[in-house]
């Protein structure tokens, strides 16, 4: 029986009253890299959402299962505390709140920070600036990537890491995370698919309409998605996946 990191079942969840996510079922196994796709509006970022347990997300039913205990019910912060890392689509802008200061609380050995700058190629100075004040697209997400393997989580959340990032830094992230990744695990929520050109994933999985309809193997996924847009995978035959142990 596989061991799984993260098992979602048939979870709904509502804003407002309005009905995002409908009995998704999800399943990732410790150590594997899963993708969700998804046309925009489809609920990817209100799932990350669900997860981390925001409260405007209400859960309406169904669990939320991590390293084998629910946390359903658990607040945001004890859900980070269990090792949940997450690097957002659009975070916001902190000011008066250094880089370099939410990172040496993330990790104190200076050594290991000065290495992770050299590999996300980003300039020392930017540890004195307010956390993304002024940061282009591309800076953006290396400072995200930068907290999060700072944070060194067991299970790390990339929300469309591709988007908005030059070719050149597309590369750079890419390859970064996927070393980043290696016998790690992890879900990396995408719309366009560009950075799996550097990442290895084990799995992917289609959320539309609030609800998760095809999964398989990321790089056929990915092709039919590119060739014949996101209305395939509502045809597309569902891979049953060995149920996860608890």
């Amino acid at each position: 029986m596989v061991k799984c990191i993260l098992e979602i079942q048939n979870l709904s969840v509502e804003v407002s009253g309005k009905r995002i996510l409908n009995n998704v079922n999800l399943q990732i196994p410790e150590g594997e890299v899963h993708v969700l796709f998804g046309p925009n509006g489809s609920g990817k970022s209100s799932l990350i959402m669900a997860l981390l347990g925001f409260p405007a997300y209400k859960i309406v039913s169904g669990r939320i299962i991590f390293k084998g205990i629910d946390i359903t019910s658990l607040p945001t912060n004890e859900r980070v505390k269990m090792g949940i890392s997450v690097a957002f689509q659009n975070p916001p802008v902190i000011r008066g709140v250094k880089l370099g200061r939410i990172l040496s609380y993330l990790m104190p050995d200076e050594n290991k920070i000065g290495e992770l700058l050299v590999k996300v190629k980003f300039p020392q100075s930017f540890l004195e600036r307010d956390i993304n004040l002024g940061f282009s697209g591309g800076e953006i997400k290396k400072s995200e990537i930068l907290q999060v393997l700072a944070q060194n989580g067991d299970f790390i959340v990339l929300d469309e890491p591709d988007s908005g990032v030059d070719v050149e830094n597309l590369r750079i992230l890419g390859t970064i995370i996927n070393d980043a990744l290696h016998g790690r695990s992890a879900l990396i929520i995408t719309h366009l698919g560009v950075i799996l050109q550097y990442i290895n994933a084990n799995m992917a999985h289609v959320l539309m309409n609030g609800t998760i309809v095809c999964s398989g193997s990321p790089v056929k996924i990915l092709g039919q998605i590119l060739n014949e847009g996101y209305a395939w995978c509502e045809k597309c035959p569902q891979v049953k996946t060995m149920r996860c142990e608890l």
